[in-house]
């Protein structure tokens, strides 16, 4: 019995403490003061561009395995105009380059290769839209954190300078932990913002080597001897 009521002590002691790491967590948030705000609106500036480039990222890269198989066939039996309607049924950047090329058919292979060429430059400005800016909340979380600390840092010491007689261990480590909360907000938003940004440069680099090869493999197929 005596066993029992010791455990269900522990248990009340453990359950108290897990709320009391609650409160600690959101304190420390609301102490940050005013730096966490930028940080905070870059943190969801940075998960909006993450998933929107993510999101058109995956619906660019959604071509039919078939679809150049089919525009051979089709350019390759003369039937250019059911070549140009199989490119505007499929919403793709590799679908909007063939489609050009199509239209282009009858005009010297350059011209040809510089069309499908324009086309790809303006798909691939499409694919970036916003990395840039993904990049720089990568960069400024970090550097807004910092500049937090060392205004806090400042408006610690102050505090302990107007401070008459022996400044107390509690005042310093008060002011040094506030101040440091921005920095680690500021970098847990600048990491998780540049792991977002190569995984997506990663994914337009691969989206564009598959535009590069399928833009050949057409231009290969108008050389071919009919």
């Amino acid at each position: 019995m005596v066993i029992l009521q010791q455990l269900n002590g522990a248990d009340t002691t453990g359950v108290a403490a897990d709320g009391e790491g609650t409160l600690f967590f959101f304190e420390l948030i609301l102490k940050g003061g005013f730096w966490l705000i930028p940080i905070l609106a870059l943190s969801i500036v940075a998960i909006y561009i993450f998933f929107e480039r993510l999101r058109n990222l995956n619906r660019a890269a959604k071509t039919p395995f078939e679809f150049m198989d089919k525009i051979k066939d089709l350019v390759g039996n003369g039937d250019v105009n059911g070549a140009k309607l199989l490119c505007s049924q499929t919403d793709s950047p590799i679908a909007k380059m063939i489609e050009k090329g199509i239209h282009r058919i009858g005009s010297p292979l350059k011209t040809i290769e510089a069309s499908i060429e324009n086309v790809g430059k303006i798909e691939v400005y499409k694919l970036e839209k916003n990395l840039s800016l993904l990049a720089t909340t990568a960069g400024a979380a970090p550097m807004i954190g910092f500049l937090g600390t060392v205004s806090g840092m400042i408006q610690a010491f102050i505090s302990i300078a107007q401070e008459e007689g022996s400044v107390s261990p509690k005042l310093l480590s008060t002011g040094i932990y506030e101040a440091m909360i921005t920095t680690a907000a500021g970098l847990v938003v600048g990491i998780i913002a540049y792991l977002g940004y190569n995984y997506l440069v990663s994914k337009v680099q691969k989206a564009i080597h598959y535009m590069e090869y399928t833009s050949i493999d057409f231009i290969d197929l108008l050389q071919e001897p009919q």
